[in-house]
């Protein structure tokens, strides 16, 4: 697999696969998780003390969405990631396994963190058939409906 560029608002796309997705629930493998960083509080900030900077950890929460064809071996997988760095917070986490609909809502509607977007593709083939999928989520076409 071969990295691709993506130029598409991750907003779009996510609706977009959300949508078709509902009409044709087995046209992709659909993946999605947060994960919570977590950071030291930098020493040098001062509006926290000692006592406060041990029970607290800065947290950055990330999530991923993977998008891929069934079947597989149409040759391209799509990542929709976005970082959120929300601050201070007590410690507790971890890997979360969430829907489509969840990482819509709770990442990207809400405009939380920085989103982007990327994709591999398995040779021409695999290219033509994600530029396909993109033009149709660009231009918000669905063949499914």
């Amino acid at each position: 697999m071969e990295p691709y560029a993506v130029d598409i608002d991750p907003k779009q796309i996510v609706r977009w696969i959300r949508d078709e997705d509902h009409a044709t629930p087995d046209k992709f493998r659909i993946v999605a998780g947060r994960t919570s960083e977590h950071r030291a509080i930098p020493l040098d900030d001062a509006r926290l003390g000692d006592e406060e900077r041990e029970d607290l950890t800065e947290i950055a929460t990330v999530a991923t969405l993977e998008i891929a064809p069934v079947p597989a071996s149409d040759g391209w997988v799509l990542t929709v990631t976005v970082e959120d760095e929300i601050g201070p917070r007590p410690a507790g986490g971890g890997m979360r396994e969430i829907d489509i609909t969840s990482f819509y809502d709770q990442f990207l509607r809400t405009g939380r963190g920085t989103a982007s977007v990327g994709a591999e593709v398995d040779g021409a083939e695999g290219e033509a058939r994600l530029n396909r999928l993109l033009d149709a989520a660009a231009t918000n076409r669905h063949p499914a409906s």
